[in-house]
């Protein structure tokens, strides 16, 4: 066999080990900076906080900020409605045949308000690339300022309680710009729907009742639901994002309803309280949950 035939063989496993040492190279890399930026994060700021000439040992970054916040006045803090009250406040309203609307902020919903507002629109498409997925096509202006209005009317509002900096990092001050104030607000967790099933309290709540399912899982939700003593009393799918509010809002309109399940992304907290103020029925954002229970995971 000559030299000729012996080369690919021998560039191929060059370029492979150049390959593999360059995915260590950035791996250490990735893992010198994450050490870095957690120190910097942490034990740094401890460092440039201590007074001069000191130091404290066998105190740790945690320990420190654990008891910063058992020394914060009540008022600092403002408390979130348990999974069981939100069950309780829309259990009311469907015996008092009152409207509620349960919506929730998750990093698609805060993006689209915080595009052109808090964050340059360039920066927003960066760290939400999947926005377009959710019928979000950047900039969308007059889809932030109907995200805001909803907000306005929502009755709960599920907020992030992570403090990272799509979530809290975004809430607070989208609330800021748009002259909401948090205290004044009825807040929940924004993973609400999954804290009512995993706590054995979204059956119940829904037995016995007529049930309106929208979203593009309506099928195998109600499929889901059915078993369990649950009406459907109708399916509204699909939703092709949140330029079909008004058309599901009409749909709505025909059926007999005493709750509604919106599994339709940012599209339904906009679903969820045009449904309750304007048909004047409770209207929750079900989210990824819809997922979930069609699976049976």
């Amino acid at each position: 066999m000559d030299s000729e035939s012996e080369n690919p063989s021998l560039e191929g496993e060059e370029q492979e080990n150049s390959a593999g040492m360059l995915e260590s190279s950035l791996r250490d890399a990735y893992e010198a900076g994450y050490r870095e930026g957690y120190f910097e994060g942490g034990e740094g700021i401890v460092t440039r906080l201590l007074p001069p000439n000191m130091i404290m040992p066998g105190v740790t970054v945690e320990g420190l900020i654990a008891s910063g916040i058992r020394q914060l006045a009540p008022e600092e803090m403002i408390p979130l409605l348990p999974p069981h009250e939100v069950a309780r406040a829309l259990q009311d309203a469907m015996d008092d045949k009152l409207h509620l609307s349960v919506i929730r902020l998750g990093d698609g919903e805060l993006l689209t308000l915080a595009h052109d507002t808090i964050l340059p629109v360039e920066e927003v498409r960066k760290r939400g690339p999947f926005l377009p997925y959710s019928g979000v096509e950047l900039p969308a202006h007059s889809i932030r300022e109907a995200l805001a209005d909803a907000l306005r009317k929502a009755d709960i509002i599920g907020v992030p309680q992570s403090r990272h900096p799509s979530f809290q990092g975004l809430l607070l001050p989208v609330f800021r710009h748009y002259g909401l104030n948090p205290a004044s607000l009825r807040l929940t967790s924004s993973t609400v729907n999954y804290a009512l099933e995993e706590e054995g309290l979204l059956l119940p709540l829904l037995q016995g009742r007529k049930v309106l399912i929208v979203g593009n899982r309506a099928e195998g939700l109600a499929l889901a639901l059915q078993p369990h003593d649950i009406e459907i009393s109708g399916l509204i799918t699909p939703v092709r994002g949140v330029h079909d509010t008004e058309l599901v809002v009409r749909a709505a309109s025909g059926y007999a309803f005493d709750i509604a399940l919106v599994a339709a992304g940012i599209a339904a907290v906009l679903i969820c309280t045009e449904i309750a103020s304007r048909l004047g029925k409770p209207a929750f954002d079900f989210g990824h949950l819809a997922n979930k229970l069609e699976s049976g995971a």
